[in-house]
């Protein structure tokens, strides 16, 4: 499959699509070396336009096809992540509510942790029932500054 690196303000992200969707976003340079694909296909390449564009703090919604690979649960809770505004978060509780399981808490952490598309699925928008920043597949500090990022741009 396609793939591309590209540079952020968190470090190299691994951008992967097949020929209609983006499936993977992956934290570092994590592509394979001499990659026969050539040039980033014009998907790939929107999707690095759209990502340089919320890093900037000028796009609030991506607008990009998606086909993360996982279980119909997995699928439930990543698209319930999606809801999650922009500039705000939600407790796995809320998540677990929002997809009628409400004592699925803990399985709502483990379809988080497997997000194949961190950002691109704002995984990072989910904290602990207090509030509290937990896990995140890129460390906790990259989650700290997508969350800052946002409330930064939503108040400007």
């Amino acid at each position: 499959m396609p793939s591309m690196v590209l540079s952020s303000p968190i470090g190299d992200l691994t951008l992967t699509a097949n020929d209609h969707a983006v499936t993977r976003l992956d934290f570092g340079a994590t592509a394979p070396d001499g990659d026969p694909q050539g040039p980033a296909s014009p998907l790939l390449q929107e999707a690095a336009r759209q990502l340089a564009a919320y890093f900037s703090g000028t796009l609030r919604s991506f607008t990009l096809p998606l086909e993360p690979q996982g279980t119909p649960f997995q699928q439930k809770v990543w698209q319930a992540l999606q809801a999650i505004p922009y500039g705000k978060t939600a407790a796995y509780s809320d998540i677990a509510r929002a997809i009628g399981n409400p004592r699925a808490m803990r399985a709502v952490g483990m379809a988080n942790h497997r997000n194949p598309l961190a950002i691109l699925i704002p995984c990072h928008r989910v904290v602990g029932k207090n509030g509290s920043l937990v896990g995140y597949g890129g460390g906790l500090p990259v989650k700290e500054r997508l969350l800052a990022l946002e409330k930064e741009s939503k108040e400007a």
